[in-house]
Protein backbone atom coordinates (compact mmCIF):
# COMPACT_ATOMS: atom_id res chain seq x y z
CA UNK A 1 0.00 0.00 0.00
CA UNK A 2 1.20 3.50 -0.84
CA UNK A 3 -0.17 6.68 0.72
CA UNK A 4 -0.21 9.83 -1.38
CA UNK A 5 -1.17 13.40 -0.45
CA UNK A 6 -2.41 16.00 -2.90
CA UNK A 7 -2.63 19.77 -2.70
CA UNK A 8 -5.74 21.93 -3.03
CA UNK A 9 -8.04 20.73 -5.83
CA UNK A 10 -10.44 23.69 -5.94
CA UNK A 11 -12.53 22.02 -8.62
CA UNK A 12 -9.56 21.03 -10.82
CA UNK A 13 -10.18 17.33 -11.38
CA UNK A 14 -8.21 16.61 -14.58
CA UNK A 15 -4.77 17.40 -13.08
CA UNK A 16 -5.55 15.10 -10.15
CA UNK A 17 -6.53 12.28 -12.47
CA UNK A 18 -3.35 12.90 -14.48
CA UNK A 19 -1.26 12.55 -11.32
CA UNK A 20 -3.06 9.43 -10.13
CA UNK A 21 -2.53 7.83 -13.53
CA UNK A 22 1.15 8.73 -13.41
CA UNK A 23 1.68 6.85 -10.13
CA UNK A 24 -0.70 4.03 -11.07
CA UNK A 25 -2.94 4.80 -8.10
CA UNK A 26 -5.27 1.93 -7.26
CA UNK A 27 -7.99 2.59 -4.64
CA UNK A 28 -8.10 -1.11 -3.80
CA UNK A 29 -4.54 -0.93 -2.42
CA UNK A 30 -3.50 2.74 -2.16
CA UNK A 31 -4.74 5.70 -0.12
CA UNK A 32 -5.09 9.34 -1.16
CA UNK A 33 -4.90 12.17 1.37
CA UNK A 34 -6.34 15.54 0.36
CA UNK A 35 -5.43 18.74 2.21
CA UNK A 36 -8.88 20.20 1.58
CA UNK A 37 -10.37 22.96 -0.54
CA UNK A 38 -11.84 20.35 -2.83
CA UNK A 39 -14.11 22.96 -4.36
CA UNK A 40 -14.50 26.53 -5.62
CA UNK A 41 -12.76 28.85 -8.09
CA UNK A 42 -11.88 25.97 -10.41
CA UNK A 43 -13.82 24.63 -13.41
CA UNK A 44 -15.60 21.59 -12.00
CA UNK A 45 -16.24 21.47 -8.27
CA UNK A 46 -19.10 19.04 -8.76
CA UNK A 47 -16.98 16.48 -10.62
CA UNK A 48 -14.18 16.85 -8.08
CA UNK A 49 -16.55 16.21 -5.19
CA UNK A 50 -18.10 13.23 -6.91
CA UNK A 51 -14.70 11.73 -7.68
CA UNK A 52 -13.39 12.13 -4.14
CA UNK A 53 -16.62 10.67 -2.79
CA UNK A 54 -16.37 7.71 -5.17
CA UNK A 55 -13.01 6.72 -3.66
CA UNK A 56 -14.69 5.88 -0.36
CA UNK A 57 -12.24 4.78 2.32
CA UNK A 58 -9.36 5.08 -0.15
CA UNK A 59 -9.50 8.87 0.28
CA UNK A 60 -8.99 10.86 3.48
CA UNK A 61 -9.77 14.53 2.95
CA UNK A 62 -9.73 17.26 5.56
CA UNK A 63 -11.95 20.31 5.28
CA UNK A 64 -10.62 23.59 3.94
CA UNK A 65 -12.11 27.06 4.15
CA UNK A 66 -13.75 26.72 0.72
CA UNK A 67 -15.34 23.42 1.70
CA UNK A 68 -16.79 25.03 4.81
CA UNK A 69 -18.00 27.94 2.69
CA UNK A 70 -19.84 25.49 0.43
CA UNK A 71 -21.53 23.90 3.44
CA UNK A 72 -22.50 27.32 4.77
CA UNK A 73 -23.88 28.39 1.36
CA UNK A 74 -25.91 25.17 1.16
CA UNK A 75 -27.79 26.37 4.24
CA UNK A 76 -28.12 29.97 3.03
CA UNK A 77 -27.45 30.80 -0.64
CA UNK A 78 -27.10 34.51 0.16
CA UNK A 79 -23.61 33.67 1.40
CA UNK A 80 -22.43 32.96 -2.16
CA UNK A 81 -19.91 35.43 -3.59
CA UNK A 82 -19.62 36.55 -7.21
CA UNK A 83 -16.31 34.70 -7.54
CA UNK A 84 -17.74 31.38 -6.29
CA UNK A 85 -18.19 28.48 -8.69
CA UNK A 86 -20.37 26.41 -6.38
CA UNK A 87 -23.81 26.62 -8.00
CA UNK A 88 -23.44 23.33 -9.93
CA UNK A 89 -22.93 21.54 -6.62
CA UNK A 90 -25.88 23.26 -4.99
CA UNK A 91 -28.14 22.44 -7.95
CA UNK A 92 -26.95 18.84 -8.40
CA UNK A 93 -29.47 16.01 -7.94
CA UNK A 94 -27.04 14.27 -5.61
CA UNK A 95 -26.19 17.41 -3.60
CA UNK A 96 -27.48 16.04 -0.30
CA UNK A 97 -25.34 12.92 -0.60
CA UNK A 98 -22.25 14.95 -1.48
CA UNK A 99 -22.81 17.57 1.21
CA UNK A 100 -23.59 14.88 3.75
CA UNK A 101 -20.28 13.18 3.00
CA UNK A 102 -18.47 16.52 3.26
CA UNK A 103 -19.93 17.13 6.71
CA UNK A 104 -18.35 13.89 7.88
CA UNK A 105 -14.85 14.95 6.86
CA UNK A 106 -12.38 15.88 9.63
CA UNK A 107 -10.52 19.16 10.10
CA UNK A 108 -7.41 17.31 11.23
CA UNK A 109 -6.19 13.78 10.60
CA UNK A 110 -3.30 11.85 12.16
CA UNK A 111 -1.79 8.56 11.04
CA UNK A 112 0.21 6.88 13.79
CA UNK A 113 2.04 4.44 11.50
CA UNK A 114 3.35 7.32 9.37
CA UNK A 115 3.59 9.71 12.33
CA UNK A 116 2.04 12.29 10.02
CA UNK A 117 -0.71 14.83 10.63
CA UNK A 118 -2.72 16.73 8.00
CA UNK A 119 -4.79 19.90 8.23
CA UNK A 120 -5.73 22.41 5.56
CA UNK A 121 -3.75 25.43 6.81
CA UNK A 122 -1.37 23.93 9.39
CA UNK A 123 -1.07 23.75 13.17
CA UNK A 124 -0.37 26.82 15.34
CA UNK A 125 2.92 26.61 17.25
CA UNK A 126 1.06 26.84 20.56
CA UNK A 127 -0.78 23.51 19.96
CA UNK A 128 0.45 19.94 20.09
CA UNK A 129 -0.89 17.35 17.66
CA UNK A 130 -2.99 15.88 20.47
CA UNK A 131 -4.49 19.29 21.26
CA UNK A 132 -5.11 19.92 17.57
CA UNK A 133 -7.06 16.70 17.12
CA UNK A 134 -9.08 17.33 20.27
CA UNK A 135 -10.01 20.87 19.27
CA UNK A 136 -10.74 19.90 15.67
CA UNK A 137 -13.18 17.34 17.05
CA UNK A 138 -15.17 20.12 18.70
CA UNK A 139 -15.91 21.69 15.31
CA UNK A 140 -16.43 18.30 13.66
CA UNK A 141 -19.10 17.50 16.24
CA UNK A 142 -21.03 20.63 15.28
CA UNK A 143 -20.74 19.88 11.56
CA UNK A 144 -22.04 16.35 11.99
CA UNK A 145 -25.08 17.35 14.00
CA UNK A 146 -27.95 19.68 13.10
CA UNK A 147 -27.81 21.15 16.58
CA UNK A 148 -26.13 24.59 16.46
CA UNK A 149 -25.11 24.04 12.82
CA UNK A 150 -26.86 27.12 11.45
CA UNK A 151 -25.58 29.22 14.35
CA UNK A 152 -22.05 28.06 13.62
CA UNK A 153 -22.26 28.94 9.93
CA UNK A 154 -23.84 32.33 10.74
CA UNK A 155 -20.89 33.21 12.98
CA UNK A 156 -18.09 31.29 11.22
CA UNK A 157 -16.99 34.24 9.08
CA UNK A 158 -14.79 36.56 11.12
CA UNK A 159 -11.24 37.26 12.29
CA UNK A 160 -11.81 37.58 16.02
CA UNK A 161 -10.66 36.34 18.41
CA UNK A 162 -7.28 36.41 16.68
CA UNK A 163 -5.59 34.45 19.45
CA UNK A 164 -6.40 31.16 21.13
CA UNK A 165 -7.24 31.01 24.81
CA UNK A 166 -8.36 27.85 26.63
CA UNK A 167 -11.08 29.94 28.24
CA UNK A 168 -12.81 30.71 24.95
CA UNK A 169 -16.37 29.43 24.81
CA UNK A 170 -19.23 29.02 22.39
CA UNK A 171 -18.97 30.28 18.83
CA UNK A 172 -15.87 32.39 19.54
CA UNK A 173 -14.05 29.19 20.48
CA UNK A 174 -15.27 27.29 17.42
CA UNK A 175 -14.44 30.17 15.07
CA UNK A 176 -10.92 30.45 16.45
CA UNK A 177 -10.28 26.73 16.05
CA UNK A 178 -11.64 26.87 12.51
CA UNK A 179 -9.47 29.86 11.61
CA UNK A 180 -6.29 28.17 12.85
CA UNK A 181 -6.95 24.99 10.92
CA UNK A 182 -8.33 26.44 7.67
CA UNK A 183 -7.14 30.05 7.25
CA UNK A 184 -3.82 30.51 9.07
CA UNK A 185 -0.70 31.84 7.36
CA UNK A 186 1.20 34.29 9.56
CA UNK A 187 1.10 34.45 13.34
CA UNK A 188 3.05 35.64 16.37
CA UNK A 189 4.85 33.26 18.74
CA UNK A 190 1.81 33.40 21.05
CA UNK A 191 -0.50 32.29 18.24
CA UNK A 192 -2.00 35.68 17.37
CA UNK A 193 -3.14 35.47 13.74
CA UNK A 194 -2.87 37.94 10.87
CA UNK A 195 -5.44 37.55 8.08
CA UNK A 196 -4.38 40.37 5.74
CA UNK A 197 -1.05 39.12 4.38
CA UNK A 198 -1.51 36.34 1.83
CA UNK A 199 1.62 36.44 -0.29
CA UNK A 200 4.96 34.65 0.20
CA UNK A 201 7.28 34.45 3.19
CA UNK A 202 8.53 37.99 2.72
CA UNK A 203 5.08 39.54 3.16
CA UNK A 204 4.90 38.92 6.91
CA UNK A 205 3.68 41.95 8.86
CA UNK A 206 5.98 43.32 11.56
CA UNK A 207 6.06 41.01 14.54
CA UNK A 208 4.59 38.07 12.59
CA UNK A 209 6.15 35.09 10.84
CA UNK A 210 4.93 31.99 8.99
CA UNK A 211 3.33 29.66 11.53
CA UNK A 212 5.81 26.88 10.66
CA UNK A 213 8.86 29.05 11.40
CA UNK A 214 8.33 28.67 15.14
CA UNK A 215 9.38 25.66 17.22
CA UNK A 216 6.71 22.99 16.98
CA UNK A 217 5.51 21.04 20.01
CA UNK A 218 5.83 17.77 18.05
CA UNK A 219 8.89 18.37 15.85
CA UNK A 220 9.30 14.72 14.87
CA UNK A 221 5.79 14.41 13.45
CA UNK A 222 5.49 15.07 9.71
CA UNK A 223 2.96 17.78 8.86
CA UNK A 224 1.04 18.05 5.58
CA UNK A 225 -0.91 21.19 4.64
CA UNK A 226 -2.19 23.23 1.70
CA UNK A 227 -4.01 26.58 1.57
CA UNK A 228 -0.95 28.80 0.92
CA UNK A 229 -0.30 28.75 -2.83
CA UNK A 230 2.18 31.64 -2.66
CA UNK A 231 4.66 29.33 -0.91
CA UNK A 232 4.96 27.37 -4.18
CA UNK A 233 5.33 24.19 -2.14
CA UNK A 234 8.36 25.37 -0.13
CA UNK A 235 8.63 25.95 3.63
CA UNK A 236 12.33 25.37 4.50
CA UNK A 237 11.03 23.74 7.69
CA UNK A 238 12.04 20.15 8.40
CA UNK A 239 9.07 17.78 8.27
CA UNK A 240 6.57 20.45 7.17
CA UNK A 241 5.26 19.87 3.65
CA UNK A 242 3.31 22.53 1.73
CA UNK A 243 1.32 20.96 -1.11
CA UNK A 244 -0.76 23.81 -2.54
CA UNK A 245 1.17 24.88 -5.63
CA UNK A 246 -1.54 27.04 -7.19
CA UNK A 247 -3.23 24.72 -9.66
CA UNK A 248 -6.36 26.86 -9.79
CA UNK A 249 -4.19 29.86 -10.69
CA UNK A 250 -2.73 28.08 -13.70
CA UNK A 251 0.41 26.72 -12.04
CA UNK A 252 0.59 23.05 -11.03
CA UNK A 253 -0.94 20.42 -8.80
CA UNK A 254 1.36 18.47 -6.50
CA UNK A 255 1.06 14.86 -5.37
CA UNK A 256 3.44 13.59 -2.70
CA UNK A 257 4.28 9.99 -1.86
CA UNK A 258 4.18 9.98 1.94
CA UNK A 259 6.21 6.80 2.11
CA UNK A 260 9.16 8.19 0.13
CA UNK A 261 8.55 12.00 0.09
CA UNK A 262 8.80 11.90 -3.72
CA UNK A 263 6.74 14.62 -5.41
CA UNK A 264 4.91 14.53 -8.72
CA UNK A 265 3.49 17.57 -10.49
CA UNK A 266 1.01 18.16 -13.28
CA UNK A 267 0.78 21.50 -15.05
CA UNK A 268 -2.65 23.07 -14.76
CA UNK A 269 -2.24 25.78 -17.37
CA UNK A 270 -2.32 23.56 -20.43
Amino acid sequence: MTTYAVGDLQGCLKPLQCLLDEVDFNPSRDVLWSVGDLVNRGPDSLAALRFIDSLGNACIAVLGNHDLHLLAASRDASRLRKSDTLLPVLKAPDREKLLGSLRQRPLAYYDKSLDCVMTHAGIPPIWSVKQTLKRAAEVEGILRSDEQLDEFFATMYGNEPARWSPGLKGMDRLRTITNYLTRMRFCKPDGTLDFKAKEGLGSAPKGYAPWFSFQRKDPDTQLIFGHWAALEGKTDAVGVHALDTGCVWGNSMTLMNLNTSERHQCSCGE
